[in-house]
């Protein structure tokens, strides 16, 4: 039997493979979440806002390393923290990952164990915030070879100029994790930016339709100074931020799988309740289908999610098998939450009943961390051995 939080979604059990110590930080997640943050998602949504006010309750869960588990918790353990925080809204998943998953996992992989023991301290308590700086206004999926942005050491210092869009959450972490090519030798590093540095411009990207309480900024890098200090140590190419996007992909996975639940639990809520016809939609043969295949969808990602996580506990990490979990899952999000959006009928277009909101982000998610296209040309290449990329 799944875990007591999951009977609805779950009914192969993968909440079975966590422990009662990983359990009891993800029920009191759930609380707080219920509480704190559901009653305001529409209206910040509608505003295109962000309720900043929950993070001090999600600060104080202490969720990236509980008192409850001994040591670093389990990958199991943190993808069901995503999954959990993404059935209950993308914006609010992608912002507290944003934290927790890219910025931590920069720090991690890609500083010196000297740096990163000097700073997860404070990353995990949200005292050191920080954001990944990637993505280029003109390089997205073609960003391994077209990153833009350069690096030039002066002394002591690099001075950094180029651009970065769609960073999420750029507007309140002290820190962007900027990517640059360095002209000495054309290789990318990787650098803490202080986001109030002379020469750094955010600018607010307005008039989104997905992910509309999430703040992502566009970043302009003018002549901008970064101590020897913030360089990140261990990143001396692409292969390097190669090595984070692979952990951090997975974490997109059970995102997209987290949107499915949310979706199909606000769509079987509606349908249980309101009545056409005289009798409940949820008695309708059409409508039972379109949920089957719903949970269908979202009981394969969440085994799928659940199986990567125990392979990535025993050290097993590769591009192919983040990029696949991606690929499927955002595919299956996609059908999930336009199959909810079909049951709920013509409010499936409010936010009065959730299945509106997980709609729109879906969309997002799709394309973030890798397009289905690109994520499928990672796996083609290592089943065939010969890269198709241009």
């Amino acid at each position: 039997m799944p875990a007591d939080l999951y009977t609805t979604c779950d009914p192969y059990g993968a909440s079975d493979r966590l422990t009662e110590a990983e359990l009891a930080p993800l029920r009191a997640l759930r609380a707080v979440l219920d509480r704190e943050v559901k009653p305001l998602l529409a209206e910040y949504w509608e505003a295109g806002e962000f309720p900043y006010q929950v993070m001090p309750h999600l600060v104080e869960l202490n969720l990236m390393t509980p008192d409850a588990i001994d040591g670093e918790p389990r990958s199991l353990y943190h993808g069901f923290r995503v999954f959990e925080l993404a059935r209950t809204d993308a914006s609010l998943v992608t912002f507290y990952t944003a934290q927790a998953g890219l910025f931590r996992t920069a720090c991690r992989v890609g500083g010196t164990p000297e740096q990163f023991a000097a700073w997860d301290p404070k990353i995990r308590t949200f005292e050191m915030t920080g954001v990944f700086s990637l993505t280029e206004p003109e390089h997205g999926s073609d960003i391994a070879g077209g990153l833009a942005t350069a690096a030039r050491r002066d002394g002591d210092t690099w001075v950094i100029d180029g651009a970065k869009r769609w960073i999420g959450g750029a507007f309140t972490a002290q820190y962007l994790v900027v990517f640059a090519r360095d002209e000495a030798d054309g290789q990318v590093k990787g650098f803490l930016v202080d986001r109030e540095a002379p020469g750094t411009t955010l600018e607010k990207i307005t008039g989104k339709t997905a992910l509309r309480m999430m703040q992502n900024a566009h970043i302009t890098l003018e002549g901008v100074r970064v101590p020897e200090s913030q360089r990140l140590g261990n990143v001396n190419s692409f292969k390097d931020v190669a090595a984070m996007l692979r952990q951090m992909r997975s974490d997109v996975a059970w995102i997209a799988t987290g949107i499915q639940a949310g979706a199909f639990e606000a769509a079987l809520a509606y349908v249980t309740q309101r009545e056409q016809f005289g009798r409940p939609l949820g008695q309708f043969q059409l409508v039972q289908e379109k949920l089957a295949r719903m949970l269908g969808n979202l009981t394969a990602s969440l085994s799928l999610c659940a199986s990567l996580a125990e392979q990535q506990d025993a050290g097993i990490y590769r591009d192919e098998d983040s990029a696949l979990a991606k690929m499927w899952t955002s595919l299956r999000m996609r059908e999930t939450v336009a199959l909810a959006r079909e049951v709920v009928g013509g409010n499936g277009i409010t936010l009065e009943t959730d299945v509106a909101r997980f709609h729109a982000d879906a969309e997002a998610v799709y394309s973030y961390e890798g397009t289905h296209e690109i994520n499928a040309l990672v796996v083609g290449r290592a089943l065939t051995g010969k890269s198709a990329f241009a």
